[in-house]
């Protein structure tokens, strides 16, 4: 669900497309109670062992993720081995064994699923704890249905929590979530004894065995199979009402007109995605494209003034500037976070370029505004008009610098070398186009009348704010490229 909020929130997926994912979702997370159904627990500690091993000795991050995982399924299946044996006890005990019969009433097991499931935040939390009880024989195959059924209603709460405060995009979300859990579990109350017979069809059973123990060999994998045949023929059942889930979602949870009274706020960075440094890094990246359309709006509009001798659009840039100095301290802050979560190498080193960008580009904000801010009110005051060359010159100069500017930003947003290596490239141009206006510059000196040397020091500083302006992009860019390159140049 956090991946597909990012997404919504990026514009690359539509809540119509969410629904199948989250549905999907709800399909895969029945997995867990395979496991748990398949009697594991005497090999937990090999499990265990061989995990820790994994983790704490392998050199290479891929193997230790696999040792992670490892050790985590093994501390699972040892946790089930003692609460299966912990629960043994309470075959004979008699109110344990009367509140088990009265959740053969299926709104009395769906309603205890619920709330526990509510209370400890976790769906296979609740399953797990009714396969344990079915292997000890303890629990009938429909009231631990009726439990799993109710799990699905209590991990609801779970992403209603989530979504609070959160972006409108998350809260639609949990709505999915919410409308597909409670809509499947109400299709399928009045018919848990129907759903019992065909899990029963699909699963192996224990031969040689009767009564309790064949309950307790049979059970826990006729709920594991219960609960995903729930999901799959639920979101079979619904698949095709995606669109209505999503305008019922919308409804419920309508877009929030923008806060007029704050300059700007960061869009993609979203707090719950830190714990998925991955995604998070991703988010950054979209916040400093943001950044980016920003300061080409300004650069612009700083050509647009001087052209059209418009001191409006002066004070337009000044305000601009406020924006991107807002969302360079937000990405910083959300870096400063992302940094105490464990960081694998190449995170860590898209985390420092990603930071090196954020600077560089309110850098070069700052540039724009103050600098160039100042040399345009001076051209708009002053009537000596450039000639057709230096203009053309200029135009050259100004575009490799856009260009160089939006190649920048395709570098760290995509991390596409070549893009950095056009920025890299641009160098010997821009040079040459400096050494010329120079050289034009130096020439005329002596042979116009006197205040064109007012003029010549306005251009030239012109000149020198635009390559400062390219530098930064340079710094950008370089944060991409191996180090080689790097050498080089």
């Amino acid at each position: 669900t956090v991946f597909v909020v990012s997404f919504m929130t990026a514009g690359v997926m539509t809540l119509s497309q969410s629904v199948g994912v989250i549905m999907g979702a709800n399909v895969g997370s029945t997995v867990t109670a395979h496991f748990l159904s398949f009697n594991l627990s005497d090999y937990a500690l090999l499990h265990i062992a061989i995990g820790f091993f994994m983790t704490f000795t392998a050199k290479r991050e891929r193997v230790k993720y696999y040792g992670m995982m490892l050790m985590g399924l093994g501390l699972v299946f040892f946790g089930m081995g003692i609460m299966s044996e912990a629960m043994k006890p309470l075959r004979t005990y008699e109110p344990f064994i009367e509140f088990l019969e009265s959740m053969e009433n299926p709104m009395i097991g769906v309603l205890a699923g619920a709330v526990f499931t509510g209370l400890v935040q976790s769906s296979a939390a609740t399953v797990g704890i009714a396969i344990a009880m079915a292997s000890e024989g303890l629990l009938s195959l429909p009231a631990g249905i009726a439990l799993a059924l109710g799990a699905n209603i209590g991990t609801c709460v779970t992403a209603m929590l989530a979504a609070l405060g959160k972006p409108v995009e998350a809260v639609r979300a949990a709505i999915v979530h919410v409308l597909f859990n409670v809509l499947g579990v109400l299709l399928w109350i009045l018919f848990i004894p129907q759903l019992a017979e065909l899990a029963v069809a699909v699963s192996p059973q224990a031969s040689g065995l009767e009564g309790q123990a064949q309950a307790a060999a049979t059970v826990p994998r006729q709920i594991a199979n219960a609960n995903t045949m729930f999901n799959i023929i639920n979101t079979l059942v619904f698949i095709g009402f995606t669109g209505w889930f999503a305008k019922i979602a919308i409804k419920l949870a309508p877009s929030q007109p923008e806060k007029k009274d704050v300059i700007i706020e960061a869009k993609y960075l979203h707090e719950d995605a830190i714990e998925a440094p991955a995604l998070a890094l991703e988010n950054v990246r979209l916040e400093l494209g943001r950044m980016c359309k920003i300061i080409k709006t300004i650069l612009h509009d700083v050509r647009a003034a001087i052209i059209n001798k418009d001191r409006k659009q002066i004070d337009k840039i000044l305000s601009m500037d406020h924006k991107v100095n807002i969302l360079e301290t937000s990405v910083l802050e959300y870096l400063s976070k992302l940094r105490r979560e464990e960081l694998t190498e190449k995170q860590s080193n898209d985390h420092q370029a990603l930071m090196t960008a954020a600077i560089n580009l309110e850098k070069l904000a700052d540039v724009i505004k103050e600098d160039l801010g100042e040399i345009a009110l001076h051209f708009i005051e002053q009537d000596h008009p450039a000639s057709e060359i230096t203009r053309n010159l200029f135009q050259k100069y100004y575009n490799d610098v856009r260009l160089s500017l939006d190649d920048a930003v395709k570098a760290i947003s995509e991390n596409d070398q070549l893009a950095a290596e056009k920025v890299i490239n641009r160098k010997a141009d821009i040079k040459r186009y400096e050494n010329e206006l120079l050289s034009r510059k130096s020439s005329r000196l002596g042979t116009e009348e006197e205040d064109y040397l007012q003029t010549a020091r306005l251009e030239i500083s012109l000149m020198d704010k635009l390559y400062r302006i390219y530098s930064h992009t340079r710094g950008i860019a370089k944060v991409v490229l191996p180090a080689a390159i790097i050498e080089d140049d």
